[in-house]
């Protein structure tokens, strides 16, 4: 019987490249996102993933929502923290919305979701977390102290949550993409991009998020078993922690 994935923020960008390459391996797959009705619609026309609206931010949606996706599909195996937002402004503009919104999006998630599943994966002795952190958790970008807060703490909690379930088949492990080729990445104006965007980057070009979903895959299977803690870096050289 295949594994049950489901992906946070999974049917547009990194998110939706992450839920095709899982239901591609062999996966079954669910596909959480917030509120673009009209492009998760598209997506499960397309690719036949069923797609679950929730809000992350908020405890009582995703264990309603997880309840929900393990009653259709069974229990979930495999779970990718994927959802993100951004509000960024210079720290001393930045309201207690904008600060509060992204760390409960980017970083509240984590725990809304992964407690929702980890009691089953100890007692199945298998499951594989997998978060989507940013380069700019391990660098810190301007204008944005929020988010780098957020991606910062992602990384915290994998490696904590990898020791304490390390010796029960469970494997907790984030990546962080760099600039990789999205909606979010494509509303930067061309002329940054290529002025001061690309030439940062060694290999000279955005990644893909295919690229993003590859480590996923990997990371997700049976095979990884060896990996846990760990941070994977898919930058293009740009950073390296």
């Amino acid at each position: 019987m295949a594994r049950v994935a489901l992906v946070t923020g999974g049917t547009r960008g990194i998110g939706g490249a992450i839920s095709k390459a899982l239901k591609a391996a062999g996966y079954t797959v669910a596909a959480s996102y917030a509120g673009n009705d009209a492009a998760a619609e598209k997506f499960k026309a397309e690719t036949g993933i069923p797609v679950y609206k929730w809000d992350v931010a908020s405890f009582d949606a995703c264990a309603a929502g997880v309840k929900k996706v393990e009653a259709d599909l069974g229990p979930v195996d495999v779970l990718v923290n994927n959802a993100g937002i951004t509000k960024d402004g210079a720290f001393h503009k930045m309201t207690p919305e904008q600060w509060n919104a992204v760390i409960n999006t980017n970083l509240g998630s984590l725990f809304n979701m992964t407690r929702q599943v980890i009691e089953g994966m100890r007692a199945r002795k298998f499951g594989r977390v997998i978060s989507i952190s940013s380069i700019n958790g391990q660098k810190g970008q301007f204008g944005q102290v929020n988010y780098s807060a957020a991606k910062a703490g992602d990384i915290g909690f994998t490696k904590a949550l990898a020791l304490e379930n390390a010796k029960g088949g469970i494997t907790v492990n984030v990546i962080c993409p760099g600039y990789i080729n999205t909606e979010m990445v494509q509303a930067v104006p061309k002329d940054v991009l290529e002025k001061n965007v690309i030439p940062q980057i060694p290999v000279n070009r955005l990644g893909e998020p295919e690229e993003i979903a590859r480590a996923v895959v990997f990371l997700a299977a049976d095979d990884a078993g060896f990996i846990t803690g760990s941070t994977l870096t898919v930058n293009g050289g740009q950073y390296h922690a």
